[in-house]
């Protein structure tokens, strides 16, 4: 395919929509194109409300069915309310966090006073890279802010949660820029809530491993 029809594919590839041979050569492309990578976080917002939605929607309902304007009105003014209160309740528990060591090397852990958010970090003294998750539960599951340096790019990377359960869900993606060990953030979500979780993992798009993280 050419390279201008990847880039139709950026938004299909951040939904989850693309089968497995599709989304790995679009991973591929996502490596040399710093256009796509940035557009591929941009729709993080988007997906997350999708997420929302879909949890929040019963089945009975028709995907396609469409709010009057007082019930829209009412629901866009609950989300802005809610945003508020989250992003409130998200800086208290930074502001308020303490820093514990917690065995193994190059791994803290904060904990907040708050039981809405949580922060860990590691560092894998194998693969050299760094990251740090920092999560808050939310009533459709969690949020999370993730920071890495990793100078072993160019590659595409996931943030893949791992539940208690033994289950996988992918939080972020983001492309690793070539030999650049700078600090990178990217924005993520699951349908888990914290409590659920037991660890996250940093891997390659091939699903190496570079970077576990035990939740706490």
């Amino acid at each position: 395919m050419r390279s201008q029809e990847r880039h139709r594919d950026v938004g299909a590839y951040a939904l989850g929509v693309l089968d497995e041979a599709e989304a790995f050569r679009f991973e591929d492309h996502l490596m040399g194109c710093p256009r796509c990578a940035a557009h591929v976080t941009g729709f993080g917002p988007t997906t997350r409300q999708l997420l929302l939605y879909r949890r929040a929607t019963p089945r009975s309902v028709h995907p396609m069915a469409q709010p009057g304007p007082q019930l829209l009105g009412r629901l866009l003014g609950e989300v802005a309310a809610r945003h508020r209160a989250r992003r409130r309740r998200f800086l208290y528990g930074l502001a308020a966090s303490v820093v514990f060591a917690v065995a193994g090397p190059g791994i803290a852990v904060l904990a907040g006073q708050g039981d809405s958010t949580a922060q860990v970090a590691a560092t894998d003294e194998r693969t050299g890279v760094w990251a740090q998750v920092t999560t808050e539960d939310t009533d459709s599951g969690s949020q999370v802010e993730l920071k890495v340096k990793d100078g072993a790019g160019p590659r595409s990377c996931r943030l893949v949660a791992i539940g208690r359960d033994g289950s996988e869900q992918v939080m972020a993606s983001w492309t690793v820029p070539d030999h650049d060990a700078r600090m990178s953030t990217v924005q993520g979500g699951s349908a888990m809530h914290t409590d659920q979780i037991a660890r996250y993992e940093v891997r390659t798009a091939d699903g190496h491993h570079l970077v576990t993280l035990d939740a706490r």
